[in-house]
């Protein structure tokens, strides 16, 4: 393999406004009692959907520090199969695979107005741009290639 650019290195200061409007997203998810996990299941759906494996890393450990399950987790991929999550969940993760799949489907009036009865619309608005910044980050990494190290500590 080619070595890459780090975009966020090579250009730090671009990188960093990037940070500072996830880190917006979460202090107004934070103020409005958006869950956690919940903006963890929006970040690693997206990543998921991206093949993002550093972000993947990342935000699959994000999530069980916050208290996301091993199970919940590895069945995430086929989210609408499963009752195991809720449907505020559901209506998240719906928001954020339309915003990762932009090009190729789009949500319709329908589907979102389910999202809106099910989430606020600060909610709508705080989800939508999780998975916009997570899709931005993903970007930066898999063009990057960041690489995902082995961590010494065994996993919980």
């Amino acid at each position: 393999m080619a070595d890459r650019i780090f975009l966020d290195k090579q250009t730090p200061t671009v990188f960093k406004a990037l940070s500072a409007t996830a880190a917006e997203v979460r202090d107004r998810a934070r103020e409005l009692g958006l869950e956690r996990i919940l903006l963890e299941l929006v970040n690693i759906r997206a990543s998921q959907l991206n093949a993002c494996t550093f972000c993947l890393d990342r935000h699959t450990r994000l999530a069980l520090e916050a208290g996301e399950t091993t199970q919940r987790l590895a069945v995430l991929p086929g989210w609408r199969e499963t009752e195991l999550f809720t449907p505020r969940e559901r209506a998240a993760l719906e928001l954020a695979e339309a915003v990762t799949l932009v090009a190729a489907q789009h949500l319709d009036d329908a589907d979102y107005e389910r999202a809106r009865t099910l989430l606020s619309d600060d909610e709508v608005s705080l989800v939508t741009w999780a998975a916009i910044t997570i899709n931005a980050f993903n970007r930066v990494s898999v063009f990057s290639r960041h690489p995902v190290r082995a961590r010494n500590a065994p996993e919980p």
